[in-house]
């Protein structure tokens, strides 16, 4: 008997072979991998909090693949490698890599001629990102956490509330947050930047 993945609105669904990826087999229900998953994720909080995150390093392929494995490498083998696989969101899987330069190149560009202010900068960097769909699954928890390393380590600014909410649970604020993300992908990203910091 497998686990049963309940999908919410915006969530990705995984391919049967990334399922066949989860590490503990003793998890079986929706509720207990989301709860495996916040412990992981909070232990990727405390690494970021207690190392010494340089910029320069912070924007790097090398960097956002370690992110992702110390956010989910207890609970998913492919934890830390990129998606091998078409989603119904993302761009095809073979072009992640090049999209990802591209994003880091133009990341590096902002801060060098500060294009936009430090939280349009790491909100561009979170929704660029989350679109592109770096990994089958856990993208925009790692998005949200990019963003507030950029704003942290980058600007030496407080980090986002993201609405003071688990995203995780299906409620208005994650409504909200799809709206705000529909509405970036159209141009505007006052919404996600406002989101973010209430």
């Amino acid at each position: 008997m497998g686990l049963e993945f309940v999908y919410k609105d915006g969530q990705t669904p995984l391919e049967e072979e990334e399922k066949d990826g989860i590490k503990i087999k003793s998890i079986t229900t929706q509720r207990e991998l989301d709860e495996f998953e916040q412990l992981n994720i909070e232990k990727a909080v405390e690494w970021t909090i207690h190392t010494n995150l340089k910029p320069e390093n912070i924007l790097t392929e090398k960097f956002i693949k370690d992110l992702h494995k110390k956010m989910y490498g207890d609970i998913w083998k492919w934890a830390g490698e990129f998606r091998r696989t078409e989603k119904n969101i993302g761009i095809p899987w073979t072009k992640i890599g090049l999209e990802l330069k591209n994003l880091l190149d133009d990341t590096k560009y902002w801060l060098e001629n500060k294009t936009f202010s430090a939280e349009e900068i790491a909100i561009r960097f979170k929704h660029r990102i989350v679109s592109i769909h770096c990994f089958p699954n856990g993208n925009g928890r790692h998005s949200r956490m990019m963003a507030d390393i950029i704003m942290e380590s980058i600007f030496g600014n407080e980090i986002f509330s993201w609405c003071q909410s688990n995203m995780v649970k299906a409620n208005e604020i994650r409504k909200e947050y799809i709206n705000a993300l529909k509405e970036a992908d159209n141009g505007n990203v006052k919404p996600l930047i406002e989101f973010a910091k209430n």
